[in-house]
């Protein structure tokens, strides 16, 4: 097969090892920079151009596209669909995973487990907020953040409703959420390929901090999940539509809860904590299912 790899970076472990996956079985892969694409934009012949040529129509196409250029990269790869490559992800469900607003609320509609959560803008009733979720401690979200950073724990009422006045005088959007306690500050990663969990670690942040993300300094470890677990983790990567994806679950006492659903999960931490090579199931999936045109959209909302 011929196969296109979106991305920005290709030196990054993530992307070396798709690449290595892909030729190791056999296919031709070519590294896409999405930033540097054209989109001619015209009736009946959609093309796409890269370093002064035309880009092939691709068997696949494997979008890893940064959560600061989701517009452009989106864009670039809706015209690879118009073209009939097959995309692992497609642009509307990258879309909506990456809105988290809109990804809890497609979630909640499945009647996902989700923690507690209040959106709000610019308010003046923190306190209003916080008898909606039961009180603090909470955590608090800015829309656009990543990787842990824009998320802030209020530990007590006072603390909590400083922090959301604060993030109301800048003029933004903020989730407020359930702190699930129990949790201990640790979090399980699934990664999704298809309708399966193919791996799983967990997640502590470093001592002190109730973020668990890698990026910021945690730790990982190969864990077992539950069925349910299991279960809540398939069922969020089908309500997003995305065929390959992290889910970052935590256990909470009233069962699994979603935390997020990311469309572009890195590969270095859950390869290294469990051993499973989840580049190679990525394209053993691509492989079974990729066919020119098979770009319907997949969930709703």
């Amino acid at each position: 097969m011929n196969l296109a790899l979106m991305c920005r970076n290709a030196d990054l472990y993530s992307h070396k090892r798709i690449v290595d996956a892909a030729t190791s079985r056999g296919h031709e892969i070519d590294v896409v920079d999405h930033l540097r694409c054209y989109i001619n934009i015209t009736s009946l012949r959609p093309t796409v151009r890269y370093r002064g040529e035309e880009l092939p129509v691709f068997d696949a196409v494997i979008p890893r596209i940064g959560a600061s250029v989701t517009f452009y990269g989106t864009a670039v790869l809706r015209q690879l669909e118009m073209m009939g490559v097959y995309p692992v992800n497609e642009s509307v469900a990258i879309s909506r995973s990456r809105d988290k607003l809109r990804s809890l609320q497609l979630l909640a509609r499945k009647g996902i487990g989700l923690p507690v959560t209040v959106f709000a803008h610019r308010t003046s009733q923190a306190d209003e907020i916080l008898d909606m979720i039961g009180g603090a401690p909470v955590i608090i979200k800015l829309l656009e953040g990543t990787q842990g950073i824009g998320v802030v724990l209020g530990e007590t009422q006072k603390a909590a409703e400083s922090i959301i006045q604060a993030f109301g005088g800048v003029n933004t959007n903020i989730l407020v959420q359930e702190f699930i306690k129990e949790a201990g500050g640790e979090d399980i990663r699934c990664i999704v390929v298809g309708e399966k969990v193919v791996a799983t670690m967990k997640r502590k942040g470093k001592e002190g901090d109730f973020r668990s993300n890698i990026h910021r300094g945690g730790t990982a470890e190969k864990v077992k999940i539950t069925p349910q677990e299991r279960s809540t983790a398939v069922g969020a990567a089908k309500a997003m539509g995305l065929n390959f994806c992290g889910v970052d679950l935590l256990r909470s006492n009233h069962g699994p809860v979603v935390m997020e659903v990311n469309s572009s999960p890195g590969l270095e931490g859950i390869e290294r904590a469990t051993g499973i090579d989840v580049a190679d199931k990525l394209i053993d999936f691509i492989e079974k299912n990729a066919r020119p045109g098979k770009t319907k959209t997949r969930g709703k909302g």
